[in-house]
């Protein structure tokens, strides 16, 4: 980004956020982009010339970000290792009645990243923390995997990197079949990642995120048992950044379920499709089991036709 282009960015994110109260002696938690520094937003980037001093995750990585925005101020090094006494150097300076931001290299503060503790400190003391949101590649990777299976979601983050701690988690994330659940996964684990789960539970579709916002992204969405093959098939798809959304299961009919409960959704489907293609769509709106739906379908075809005669070939 040219000193011009950098200039007239702060110029429009001031007239654009400026207007705003940003009170003294507090805390800006500021969301980073994710891979793209266009999703940064205005209001992030007049904040960042707005405080007094920054707290970062990597003082060289955010140092080029901020070199880009033609924005300088003090970086205060704040990451796992040091965040407790990092966090005092913060307190000391809000004490004083300055403004201080906290960023990470990538995405929001305090989700499976430094900040947390530091947000809790902050709070304890009675100065105010205000959030400045922006990417969140959690957030990213629900919209584009279109879990509608559950209301809501459950955040894993990173599992345990490794052992008899890491294959518990996997099997309680897992385990827990009614709700969508969003992890992060590093390259050099991913290969294992996908071979467990492929091997735990085959049929549970997943939406694989690589790179999101960056210039190899990649989104698709697989059933468990599919993922190691893919993967196999072009060894790019091993390298860059992972999120994967682990979609609820679909309910299943139990045994003694009545598939008579979606006639009226069957019939419908009936009058103006084949029988199979009818039967598929009622089982994907529906969650139930397509074989229950397809003898369904089978006995009110023949009940309105006279004519109870299968085609050709079994439902998939």
């Amino acid at each position: 980004m040219t000193t011009s282009t950098a200039t007239l960015l702060r110029q429009a994110a001031a007239e654009a956020a400026g207007a705003q109260q940003y009170p003294t002696g507090a805390l800006y938690v500021v969301a980073t982009p994710i891979g793209n520094l266009a999703d940064l937003t205005l209001r992030a980037i007049h904040v960042l010339g707005l405080v007094d001093a920054i707290a970062c995750e990597d003082t060289r990585h955010s140092a080029g970000l901020l070199r880009q925005l033609g924005i300088a101020k003090p970086l205060l090094a704040l990451h796992a290792h040091n965040e407790r006494a990092a966090s005092g150097r913060v307190l000391e300076r809000l004490a004083r009645g300055e403004r201080v931001a906290c960023i990470t290299d990538a995405g929001t503060p305090a989700i499976s990243d430094p900040g947390a503790m530091l947000v809790a400190a902050v709070k304890a003391a009675g100065h105010r923390v205000t959030p400045i949101p922006g990417a969140s590649s959690a957030i990213a990777a629900l919209s584009v995997a279109g879990a509608d299976e559950s209301p809501g979601f459950r955040f894993v983050g990173f599992l345990p990197a490794r052992g008899a701690e890491r294959e518990r988690a996997l099997a309680r994330l897992l385990g827990d079949e009614g709700t969508t659940a969003v992890l992060f996964e590093a390259p050099h684990r991913i290969g294992a990642l996908a071979a467990s789960m492929g091997a735990r539970a085959p049929s549970r579709r997943l939406t694989v995120c690589r790179e999101l916002t960056k210039q190899f992204e990649s989104v698709v969405t697989l059933t468990a048992d599919a993922w190691p093959a893919w993967m196999a098939a072009d060894e790019h798809r091993a390298r860059g950044e992972f999120v994967v959304v682990v979609h609820a299961a679909r309910r299943q009919e139990s045994a003694d379920d009545d598939a008579s409960h979606h006639d009226a959704m069957l019939r419908t489907l009936l009058a103006a499709l084949p029988l199979r293609q009818a039967a598929a769509i009622a089982a994907d709106l529906s969650g139930a089991a397509k074989n229950r739906l397809y003898a369904r379908a089978l006995a009110l075809k023949g009940e309105g036709e006279g004519d109870g005669a299968a085609p050709d070939g079994e439902p998939s």
